[in-house]
């Protein structure tokens, strides 16, 4: 029988996310380019990984097509330089991608298969609308496994509103607002740039260089979220102001065996504990991180009390609303999304499952106090995905 390898996140890092669409800074810029850029900045700035060492590379995308497709963890592998001896593939789980990617390695390392890996994935919504070219079996609707609009995600996000009155669009628009307001208080503080990779952009005005999320939002007040039109249902709750928008983006991270990165001199961010995915139903998509959240702490022998800082994905401000309020977590608990999330700085489908991470492991190198911290997000067609992490930081100190 072989014997279970610690997995450990050594570094993780990202492009700025973008405006989808052709106003958007990466409308002329390719999908593929977009990883690319993203894993060479990574290996830049670890020099001390052998690149010949590295075992597979998983890339995500939810539309794998054009520059999307044609096995993305191979091609961008190549394109970046790295031997032709390392292989690489293509996974899809909707937005859940690039947690599926390293999760999928991460099982590999423990069983002893790898010894480092690359997992990550990118989303470029503007060439690639979500569902794009899909042809879903007409089964689904005939023998109604699903309701009509159970692609809409804004329409599974209504109804959890329905499900749960005490969600309401105030309580989402104020979420939202701190999201943004959360976001622009760690730009300032220089909290995320540190793990943004700079990319070169070419527009109407010439080139330019992206060196910051697009979508930021500072000035978001209640007012001007209440005003807003509620696209998906007459008089609902779900408004572009408390959603992620539309995004285009890509991010990487460099898993290992903790033998391997002991080996290599490499020091670890992250320690993996336990992950899980769930299903629910496709038609209340959003509450999936509820079950895998229970199913992950059940895994590690742990509860949702042990949990010190939480990254969850903010697709729908309500969609972690209902997470919260499963748990008895405040609204505003400091624990939560400390930088703001998604519906701030953007949501590229398969590519923000590592921006969780690399955010968490940033906030694990200032909080030794934390021993644990779980990132989750909700995923289409009704699933969930969680991650628990724990801080090799970790003193054991209350925080004064």
């Amino acid at each position: 029988m072989a014997e279970r390898h610690e997995v450990v996140f050594l570094d993780g890092v990202r492009t700025p996310f973008g405006r989808a669409g052709e106003k958007g800074m990466y409308w002329n810029t390719r999908a593929d380019d977009l990883v690319v850029k993203a894993m060479v900045g990574l290996l830049d700035r670890n020099p001390d990984v052998p690149k010949e060492r590295i075992d597979d590379v998983a890339i995500a995308a939810t539309t794998q097509q054009g520059d999307q497709g044609l096995t993305l963890g191979r091609t961008a592998a190549l394109l970046a330089g790295l031997p032709k001896s390392v292989p690489g593939f293509a996974i899809d789980r909707m937005c859940a991608g690039a947690m599926t990617s390293v999760t999928t390695l991460a099982g590999g390392i423990a069983f002893g298969a790898y010894d480092l890996a690359l997992a990550g994935g990118v989303e470029h919504m503007g060439r690639h609308p979500m569902g794009f070219g899909a042809d879903p079996n007409p089964r689904f609707l005939a023998e109604k496994l699903v309701s009509e609009d159970a692609l809409n995600m804004g329409s599974t996000a209504e109804r959890i509103h329905d499900r749960f009155p005490q969600l309401t669009k105030e309580r989402a628009d104020r979420y939202a607002m701190r999201s943004q307001q959360k976001a622009a208080a760690a730009y300032e503080a220089g909290k995320i740039q540190p793990d943004l990779i700079p990319v070169a952009t070419r527009g109407d005005n010439g080139w330019g260089l992206a060196t910051r999320d697009e979508a930021l939002r500072p000035e978001t007040t209640m007012e001007g979220l209440a005003a807003l039109k509620t696209p998906f249902r007459p008089h609902g709750r779900v408004t572009a102001g408390n959603s992620s928008g539309l995004n285009d983006g890509a991010t990487i991270s460099l898993l290992a065996s903790e033998a391997a990165a002991k080996e290599l001199g490499l020091s670890a961010k992250m320690k993996l504990v336990s992950f899980a995915f769930a299903g629910v139903e496709p038609e209340i998509m959003g509450i999936g991180p509820v079950p895998s959240t229970e199913k992950a702490l059940k895994k590690a022998g742990l509860d949702i009390t042990d949990i010190g800082l939480f990254e969850l994905n903010e697709a729908f401000a309500v969609q972690v609303l209902s997470l919260l309020d499963h748990f008895g977590i405040d609204d505003e608990d400091s624990r939560v999304n400390q930088w703001g999330g998604a519906i701030a700085i953007g949501h590229p489908l398969a590519s923000s499952g590592v921006r969780l991470m690399i955010q968490l492991a940033a906030q694990f190198a200032e909080r030794p106090d934390v021993r644990y911290g779980l990132t989750a997000m909700c995923i289409g067609l009704g699933q969930g995905g969680s991650v628990i992490w724990e801080n090799p930081f970790y003193n054991g100190k209350k925080k004064k």
